[in-house]
C-alpha cells in the first residue's frame, strides 16, 4: 500500500503510473474513513507534482500500523471481547441502511432498515392495509387467522405456553423497535447524530426482528 503511494522524495519514485496510483488511492481512502471519519483534516497536501501523494503515503503507513497491532492492543487493553459488522446483519437491515450508513447519516439509516423491514414483512404477508406497531401485533397476535389477516408463527403454533411466549415476546419487541427507536429517529426535529457504536447497536436489534420474521412460517386462513 505504501510503495504504490510512495512520493518522490530522497530518490524514491512512483511505483506505477498515475491511473494505478489513483485507484490505489480510492481503496486506500475507505480505509482511511474507517478507522478515522476525520481523516482528510490529517492530511498534509503538496503542490508540487513529485510529491502529489506524500499526504497519503504518511496516512497509509500509520493506518497499517494502526490495523496490525489492533488485535494486540485489544489483548493488552482487555478490549477483545467479539465485534458486530455490519455487514454480518439481516440483509434487510443492512441493505435498507447501507447507503447511508457509509455516508455517516447512522440516524438515517437505522430509520431506512426499520422502513425496509417493515416493507419486507407487509410483502411475506401481502398486506398494505396497516403498517410498523399496528402491523406486528396483529400478525404476531395469537389469534387465528382471518380473510386478508394473515398470521405470523415464529414458532409452529401447538397451543402451548412456550407459542404464546415467543409469540408475545417477538411481539413486544417489534413493538419497542418501532416505538423507541424507528418513531423518535424519524419526527424529532434537531437530533443529534448518532454516534456509530449506539446506532449500530440499534441496526443491530432490528437485524434480530428482521431474523425472527424472516424465518417465520405465515399461515392462512383455512
Amino acid at each position: 500500500m505504501d510503495k504504490q503511494l510512495s512520493a518522490g522524495r530522497s530518490g524514491r519514485r512512483h511505483a506505477g503510473d498515475e491511473d494505478q496510483i489513483t485507484a490505489q488511492a480510492v481503496i486506500v481512502e475507505r480505509i482511511f474513513a474507517h478507522l478515522d471519519p476525520e481523516w482528510r483534516g490529517n492530511l498534509e497536501e503538496s503542490l508540487s507534482p513529485d510529491r502529489r501523494w506524500t499526504g497519503h503515503r504518511l496516512l497509509a503507513v500509520g493506518a497499517k500500523a494502526t490495523i496490525a497491532a489492533d488485535s494486540e492492543i485489544r489483548v493488552k487493553l482487555g478490549d477483545n471481547g467479539p465485534q458486530i459488522s455490519a455487514s454480518a446483519l439481516h440483509p434487510w437491515a443492512w441493505e435498507g441502511a447501507r447507503s447511508l450508513w457509509q455516508s455517516g447519516h447512522f440516524r438515517e439509516a437505522v430509520t431506512a432498515a426499520a422502513r425496509k423491514i417493515n416493507a419486507e414483512t407487509q410483502n411475506k404477508l401481502g398486506r398494505r392495509d396497516i403498517s410498523e406497531i399496528k402491523l406486528f401485533q396483529d400478525a404476531l397476535s395469537t389469534n387465528q387467522p382471518a380473510a386478508g389477516r394473515s398470521k405470523l408463527r415464529i414458532v409452529r403454533d401447538d397451543g402451548g405456553d412456550t407459542f404464546k411466549s415467543v409469540q408475545r415476546g417477538v411481539m413486544a419487541f417489534a413493538e419497542g423497535c418501532f416505538a423507541a427507536i424507528r418513531n423518535p429517529n424519524s419526527h424529532e426535529d434537531g437530533l443529534p447524530e448518532l454516534p456509530e457504536n449506539e446506532a449500530l447497536e440499534q441496526l443491530s436489534a432490528f437485524s434480530l426482528l428482521a431474523r425472527w420474521v424472516d424465518g417465520a412460517t405465515v399461515e392462512t386462513a383455512s
